[in-house]
């Protein structure tokens, strides 16, 4: 319904009301059939459930797969460890999904407790869930409004709707009627939403939506959808699938061949479930899991505090970032940037020239110093004063020459205010407003420069400032009556000042980082279209004429395949309701981009639940707006964002360089098993050795890549283009060449070893494990050698190493484990011929990398 298009007799017909308000039998009925003026929950998975979902994921049930084959040969370590890594990730992702449900509370805390209406012709207080459409209510400054409503009266009015709207300065509210038109909800001056603030003035209201059908309402019901996959999440979940069918397929081949050449039915199947097992890295989950909780702890050293996981990992794939503009890349304080004054000719003003225009901003105004020495008022009129007392015009000791013996306040027809003053000549009127409303109340003899001076006014609006003008006039004597059509004319224009709330410093650093990373930036806001466009055109959002800015109304006449064309040339959204903002983000996802959406107000939050990854901000931010997000900036510093994406980054590149080491092994695990057949070779490993190598050798060093440096290109590179799958890039390739490499050395040690009748099996299974050591240590970087990077520079993953060392020259050299693991102490000779023959994995890939540096 457009109650703002209404007229007040055709309100209280639909609410079958009145200005005094409703009688309690019609209220109560009324309460019966709208229910609670609350926000309702969706349906809510009990915990169980949750813990159950947990469960479903296809890489999950893998795993479970993987555990039962493992139990079933009788390896109840491996079947238990993998078991628990099951049990941590369902514990880690319930933990997550419950804490979402706080988002909903948080949308209720804001929400007023108790209203005052008209019942029965008296005021009274009741709760405020208990308020219906028609109910009257009464409002005063320091209220919260308790749920959409109509202004049947409206005296001095002013509402803080930027949680709301984004809007950064106060909303001057009226109860006349709107011309006919399409009006964003920052723009619908004679209604107020729940849960915004009255900062200023009383009022009188009919209520015209109560809990879910409020705009606070629409806002949960967005917030309720359900939430899309990381990029990891999405590539993990393809890449177990088409692993599982390579491995089945794999297994059965080995089976079948190893069958046909004479083998024992019951050790081929053995060797086959153990290679299938080995083949899955069931390490996965929990490599992801502990890299994104390593990089959430750093990231709270950086001031980002990580809600939700999964986000670490999906900040190093953004490709585009919804920003709000109030608050996030503004200071969300209102500045006079530029003034322009015009000087005085007319000898009664004498007293007056000097700094006229400074004077008249520290006298005209209703600002109030606190005990505490804390200005208060409305964000306008701060900045006005503040300006003129950074120019040492301070308010106080002028009013003390020019005390204020009378007013005229603010009003939204006039859209002016007038003060009085008290001067040795007579009263000193100074008239503040918009410039263009002050041209008709001017002196005959200044209107003619009016034409010069609107051309100062527009070139000063360009550049996206709200400019007021002041006016003057000198009175002989105080009026006995204040009537604004003999006070307010024939005044003399003395100037005006542009205002903004600029941005911060350190977000045009970032907006510039960011670009360079192949990030695009896109502003989102409810202020008005030429204040959003010379913000953007600051901070290096808005570049070239290909550049576009696109209103809120111009945005709702475009279908949404019209919009979907030029979506991702639009780099400024302005006067956009919350609605709009979720269309803006899911039509870039519809275009295969991945969105981060930063914010702080609760208009912010159903975007914030829905992108990609949700940025919030600490300071300023509701609570909504952060239990909505997947991310916190406790700085409320745009810039955080820069670093939390080279971290995410990192995190990535550290994940894919994990899964390269891990496939890359089971490739050489699988070559070596399969080829052996083809060569006259026996199978080179026993089921043990398999598994040995997949829980100590892969594990391991896999862990600690973890900690590896950033690479130096990570923020001179696009984001991983979304489309990809795990295995572009030429890792595909890497996997199956070296994992070739590493299955024919292992197999050359293993032929030559029966040839002069050394331990051929104990030196092909040791020669397959340091030949892995030599590989982690070589992928530690995309393209340069370990020789620059250092080998100390990653001391966990070389603890490691030297671990896994000692592990697998236990089992070779201890008679215990010689008999469990059916190995035979090596000589001196043959140790060494084991080390040279595995540094060759080590050689090829540090090769590989020249030539990547040397032709790329």
């Amino acid at each position: 319904m457009n109650w703002h298009l209404l007229q007040l007799s055709e309100i209280e017909q639909l609410l079958n009301s009145s200005p005094k308000g409703l009688d309690s039998i019609t209220a109560s009925e009324l309460l019966l059939g709208n229910g609670k003026n609350q926000i309702a929950d969706q349906k809510k998975k009990t915990p169980f459930q949750m813990f159950l979902h947990q469960f479903t994921d296809f890489m999950i049930l893998v795993l479970i797969a993987a555990a039962i084959i493992s139990g079933i040969i009788g390896d109840l370590v491996d079947t238990i460890i993998i078991l628990a890594i099951i049990m941590i990730n369902a514990v880690v992702g319930f933990i997550q999904e419950y804490r979402a449900e706080k988002a909903m509370e948080a949308l209720k805390k804001i929400a007023a407790n108790t209203a005052r209406v008209l019942r029965d012709g008296k005021t009274i207080d009741i709760d405020a869930s208990d308020l219906v459409p028609g109910d009257v209510v009464v409002l005063e400054a320091g209220n919260i409004i308790p749920a959409d409503i109509r202004f049947l009266e409206a005296h001095k009015i002013k509402v803080d709707e930027s949680t709301l709207t984004g809007e950064s300065h106060n909303t001057e509210k009226t109860a006349e009627i709107l011309p006919e038109g399409k009006y964003g909800l920052g723009d619908r001056t004679n209604i107020g939403f729940k849960g915004t603030n009255i900062t200023n003035g009383r009022a009188l209201a009919y209520v015209v939506a109560t809990g879910m059908n409020t705009e606070l309402g629409h806002i949960a019901k967005m917030i309720q959808q359900e939430e899309t996959a990381t990029p990891l999440q999405k590539r993990l979940i393809a890449f177990g699938k088409r692993l599982s069918i390579v491995i089945l397929l794999i297994c059965t081949v080995i089976f079948v061949i190893g069958w046909l050449r004479g083998g024992a039915i019951l050790e081929m199947l053995l060797t086959s479930i153990s290679l299938a097992v080995a083949a899955i890295p069931e390490a996965l989950p929990a490599l992801v899991t502990i890299a994104l909780a390593v990089g959430a702890k750093r990231l709270v050293k950086n001031k980002a505090l990580i809600r939700k996981l999964p986000a670490v990992e999906t900040l190093g794939s953004v490709t585009y970032i919804c920003t709000d503009k109030t608050g996030t890349l503004t200071l969300n304080k209102m500045t006079v940037q530029e003034t322009y004054e015009i000087p005085i000719t007319n000898a009664d003003f004498d007293f007056f020239k000097e700094n006229s225009l400074l004077n008249a901003m520290a006298l005209n105004n209703d600002i109030k110093i606190a005990k505490d020495k804390k200005w208060l008022g409305d964000s306008t009129e701060l900045a006005l004063v503040k300006y003129a007392f950074d120019k040492n015009i301070k308010k106080n000791t002028l009013e003390k020459i020019l005390p204020r013996v009378a007013e005229l306040p603010f009003d939204s027809s006039r859209k002016c205010m007038t003060t009085l003053h008290q001067t040795e000549k007579g009263i000193l009127v100074i008239t503040k407003g918009a410039v263009d409303e002050l041209f008709d109340k001017l002196d005959k003899k200044q209107k003619a420069l009016i034409p010069e001076i609107e051309r100062k006014v527009n070139e000063i609006s360009e550049k996206g400032f709200r400019v007021l003008g002041y006016a003057i006039k000198l009175l002989p004597l105080l009026p006995e009556k204040l009537n604004t059509q003999d006070i307010e004319t024939s005044l003399t224009l003395i100037g005006f000042a542009g205002m903004i709330d600029p941005p911060r410093e350190e977000a045009k650093q970032a907006v510039a980082e960011c670009k360079q990373a192949g990030i695009v930036p896109v502003m989102i806001t409810g202020d008005h279209q030429l204040t959003a466009k010379a913000i953007a055109k600051q901070l290096g959002i808005i570049t070239s004429d290909e550049d576009l800015v696109l209103s809120g109304s111009e945005l709702s006449a475009l279908t949404q395949t019209q919009f979907e064309v030029i979506v991702e040339k639009i780099r400024v959204y302005a006067r956009v309701n919350p609605e709009q903002k979720l269309k803006i983000i899911k039509a870039l996802q519809d275009k295969n981009q991945f969105v981060a959406m930063t914010g702080d107000g609760v208009n912010d939050a159903p975007a914030l639940k829905n992108a990609d990854i949700g940025i919030a901000m600490g300071i300023n931010g509701t609570e909504v707006s952060k239990e909505a997000a997947h991310m916190i900036l406790l700085d409320d510093n745009f810039a955080t964002i820069v670093k939390a994406i080279r971290h995410g980054r990192r995190i990535f590149d550290n994940i894919l360089k994990f899964i390269k080491y891990t496939m890359t092994s089971n490739s050489g695990e699988i070559w070596a098993i399969f080829l052996a057949p083809f060569l006259g070779l026996p199978i080179p490993l026993l089921a043990i050795h398999i598994l040995w190598i997949n829980l100590v050798t892969d594990g391991l060093p896999g862990l600690a890549l973890v900690s590896e440096a950033s690479e130096t290109n990570s923020m001179n590179r696009p984001p991983r283009n979304p489309k990809e799958n795990i295995f572009s890039g030429g890792m595909a390739i890497h996997i199956l060449w070296v994992g070739f490499l590493m299955g024919a050395v292992t197999l050359g040690m293993q032929a030559w070893a029966m040839q002069n009748n050394n331990h051929w099996q104990t030196m092909a299974f040791t020669v397959l494990c340091l030949s892995q050591m030599g590989h982690v240590m070589a992928i530690r970087s995309e393209r340069e050698s370990v020789f620059k990077i250092g080998f100390l520079s990653n001391k966990p993953l070389l603890g490691a190493i030297l671990l896994t060392f000692g592990l697998q020259m236990m089992i070779v050299y201890t008679p215990f484990f010689n008999k469990t693991f059916r190995t035979q102490p090596l000589t001196l000779n043959e140790l060494l011929i084991t080390f040279a023959v595995s540094s060759i994995i080590f050689c090829a890939v540090e090769i590989e990398k020249w030539f990547k540096r040397k032709w790329k």
